[in-house]
């Protein structure tokens, strides 16, 4: 695996996590030897706190940050995701800032990019969608490991900005109730 273990988060990170989701909205969680075989069949560590909360907390939530069914299980894909191939979350996602392919001239919107795909298929899982074609990912390898993008038809922009959340803070913002991008 190209990352190592990140240290476990601290017990006021666990108690916030385990509060935002009811436990009524809970899917199982995995523990950790079901983590530890996810992150070797797909060459990645998963970053904290994310990983101890799949598996110690909850494995995805239908209540939860993002619209459209709340946080995805581990390494399951929204009904709206584009089919661009496999998934290879211990590869570097490609961008190391926002990009907004609708707008750069040197995307051909007639034909397939595999610039695009990589996007969708490196470097992350997919914690939700969006209003259908938007979506949460949570970056597991490349320089920008641990932070949330959100990517969509037309480009990708780590959230709410430069300065990217990460899995704790996305869930805070999500459970303040406050817009994602205020």
């Amino acid at each position: 695996m190209t990352a190592t273990h990140d240290q476990r988060p601290a017990e006021a990170t666990l108690n916030f996590l385990h509060s935002a989701f009811p436990p009524e909205w809970r899917e199982p969680a995995l523990g950790h030897d079901a983590v530890a075989q996810w992150e070797e069949e797909n060459r990645a560590v998963l970053p904290e706190p994310y990983r101890t909360f799949v598996a110690e907390i909850s494995n995805g939530s239908s209540l939860g940050p993002a619209g459209d069914g709340g946080l995805q299980p581990l390494g399951w894909l929204p009904d709206t995701w584009p089919g661009l191939g496999p998934r290879q979350p211990g590869e570097p996602f490609p961008l190391g800032a926002a990009w907004n392919w609708e707008d750069d001239e040197s995307v051909d919107p007639e034909a397939p990019d595999p610039r695009i795909d990589a996007v969708f298929s490196k470097g992350s899982i997919v914690l939700g969608s969006e209003d259908g074609q938007s979506f949460w990912l949570l970056l597991t390898a490349g320089p920008r490991r641990g932070e949330v993008w959100m990517v969509a038809d037309v480009g990708a922009i780590p959230a709410p900005g430069d300065q990217a959340w990460g899995f704790e803070e996305w869930v805070r913002r999500w459970h303040s109730g406050n817009d994602w991008w205020e």
